[in-house]
């Protein structure tokens, strides 16, 4: 099979294309042939900033063709979506059946990377903020996978106003177009009025200027891998909370509530309240090309990679 594989050498040919034996799945675990690959910030930053090799992960759909010892949910032939934390950059994949779930019939497996992970992402955010009645919301990283469903989310939500932080003003129309009242930019002094909520996928240095649009008793949900530090004073003088939210914690410790979630955005799918953006579908042996789409911060949307 087709894989990916990373070496540390300082750019974007840090990532080649490799002949490889496809994996074998193990208790509790099924075997796919992927249909798609969603390419995940983590991942990128993990290849960015990695001092040694890292193994690829990223969300991933397609056909199960074996099933490990143990696995009763689902059978051959199914076609399913979840997120593979090594070696995902390949034709044949091996998922844990705790972050696996099912396609739809009418929905691609492109569409499937799009939607799951970063809605369930979304979903789980804004629960964690306990976004009250006409309360505003702020969504940083607003053009990327997640913030695009974020947008969605709250304005279907409920909430009072949604506003969208971005990194360039070409990327304005484009958010204002998935429901965003308001557009800031990053580099802005002043982010405008106080936010009840801010659900943040950036982090870093960021952070600081989130913290400080907070509105007394505000939240900051953070939900990226961007690091970052708050002063516990900016907090304090605003009677304001941050929270870490990751999906990963849901999906093993909770799997009532990742499912009901599950189902839920696949319902507001139908619906039409809620819409995966992809942004390109890339072959699988160009990833260096995607990595390098997100790295420039250019995606409006989500990212795929297609074996």
């Amino acid at each position: 099979m087709l894989r990916i594989r990373h070496e540390v050498n300082g750019g974007p040919e840090m990532l080649f294309a490799e002949e490889a034996a496809p994996p074998q799945a193990g208790a509790g675990e099924v075997l796919i042939r992927v249909e798609a690959v969603g390419v995940t910030l983590p991942t990128v930053r993990k290849v960015l900033e990695g001092r040694e090799p890292i193994r690829l992960g990223g969300e991933v759909a397609g056909t199960i063709v074996a099933l490990g010892p143990g696995v009763t949910a689902f059978g051959v032939g199914d076609r399913v979506t979840g997120l593979c934390f090594a070696d995902a950059y390949a034709e044949f994949a091996v998922l844990n059946t705790a972050m696996t779930s099912p396609i739809p019939d009418d929905a691609t497996a492109v569409e499937a990377v799009a939607l799951v992970r970063s809605g369930l992402v979304a979903r789980g955010a804004y629960e964690a903020a306990r976004v009250g009645p006409g309360e505003s919301v702020l969504v940083t990283a607003a053009a990327g996978a997640v913030g695009t469903l974020a947008l969605q989310y709250a304005k279907a939500a409920g909430a009072g106003h949604v506003a969208a932080a971005v990194g360039s003003a070409d990327k304005a129309d484009f958010v204002r177009g998935l429901g965003a009242d308001e557009v800031l930019l990053y580099e802005d002094a002043d982010w405008g009025a106080p936010y009840d909520v801010i659900l943040d996928g950036v982090g870093g240095n960021l952070l600081g200027p989130a913290v400080r649009a907070l509105a007394t008793g505000g939240r900051l949900v953070a939900f990226s891998f961007g690091g970052g530090t708050v002063e516990a004073y900016e907090l304090l003088v605003r009677g304001a909370s941050m929270i870490g939210f990751q999906i990963r914690a849901i999906a093993t410790g909770k799997p009532e509530l990742y499912d009901r979630w599950l189902n839920e955005l696949w319902q507001m799918r139908d619906a039409g309240t809620l819409r995966a953006t992809v942004y390109a579908e890339i072959p699988l042996a160009d990833a260096a090309r995607a990595h390098t789409l997100m790295e420039q911060r250019r995606n409006l949307g989500k990212i795929v990679l297609v074996p």
